[in-house]
């Protein structure tokens, strides 16, 4: 048993999958990643990986911060299945700047008995700067997934973390569109002493409440859910320079707001299409780097 299969949601999904049981070798992933500042560089200092989750060197692609240590996380299976229970680790040194991302979009595959787990734990030390960007999360029809991640941080560091949650294979078959049962997400933040700085959760079950109503989706299609963890007087910064969308002609609706106990900001964008949401996620990135980093981002690469 894991620690989230208490929640409450998950109730009716505690069958075992008549393949290999829940959590079995193979099924049960693990990524430890560990950086530190070098000089001018930032490395991957430590690193330990259990299939069916992988990650390798560090690279360092970006012009505008050089010694940025930028890491794919690849999951060899294909996606998430019945059973899996993914648990990545992630420690930044004092100063040590890193870009996290994945190798694609995180896909739930079909499921017919229990569900997939993901736990992450995320610590900064003083002056970290980390960006956690992943590719979206695809839930298949009839998919379960729960997520939960915590993180902990001074007030002197900086993470930049997305979740960008598509509605399923929308332009697979009608039935794919919130066809999913169950997509969970807990996101906690704190600062190293403990004290608690915010937990953010939410539950979509599309079978049981609908969400493209008024209020919900709207009649919109993907999610992105940002958060800014940082100090009060860099969010500052940030927060007046964010254009609030919601026009009737915009591709996209998005919107800023402070959390609480001066941890960071929260930007909540809607759209139709993930290519429109993820640019405005990026335009987000861009100014997060011009406002904290000092730097521009680099132009986005041809494929992606």
């Amino acid at each position: 048993m894991t620690e989230l299969d208490d929640a409450v949601e998950l109730a009716p999904y505690q069958d075992e999958p008549a393949q290999l049981p829940s959590g079995a070798p193979g099924k049960r992933g693990v990524l430890r990643l560990g950086f530190e500042r070098r000089g001018d560089r930032t490395i991957l200092a430590d690193l330990h990986r259990q299939a069916p989750l992988l990650a390798q060197q560090a690279l360092y692609w970006d012009e505008a911060m050089p010694g940025l240590a930028c890491v794919f996380i690849i999951t060899t299976s294909g996606g998430l299945l019945q059973g899996d229970r993914h648990t990545i680790r992630v420690r930044l040194a004092e100063h040590a700047r890193a870009h996290l991302t994945t190798q694609s979009a995180t896909k739930i595959q079909q499921m017919d008995a229990n569900y997939a787990a993901q736990t992450q734990d995320i610590v900064l030390e003083e002056g970290a700067y980390l960006e956690y960007l992943p590719d979206p999360v695809i839930p298949y029809r009839n998919s379960r997934y729960i997520t939960r991640t915590r993180v902990s941080l001074p007030e002197s560091a900086t993470a930049l973390y997305a979740e960008i949650l598509m509605p399923g294979r929308k332009y697979h078959h009608d039935a794919e569109l919130f066809g999913y049962d169950l997509f969970s997400s807990t996101l906690r933040a704190a600062r190293p002493d403990g004290r608690e700085l915010f937990v953010e959760k939410f539950v979509i079950e599309p079978g049981r409440f609908p969400v493209d109503g008024c209020a919900v989706m709207g009649g919109f299609h993907v999610l992105a859910n940002v958060v800014l963890l940082t100090s009060a007087a860099r969010a500052d910064r940030v927060i007046d320079q964010v254009p609030v969308t919601f026009g009737a002609a915009d591709p996209v609706v998005a919107g800023v707001s402070r959390l609480p106990n001066h941890a960071g900001l929260i930007y909540k964008v809607l759209g139709a299409d993930s290519e429109p949401v993820s640019a405005v996620v990026r335009d987000f990135w861009a100014l997060i780097r011009r406002e904290i980093v000092g730097v521009p981002l680099a132009p986005a690469f041809s494929w992606r």
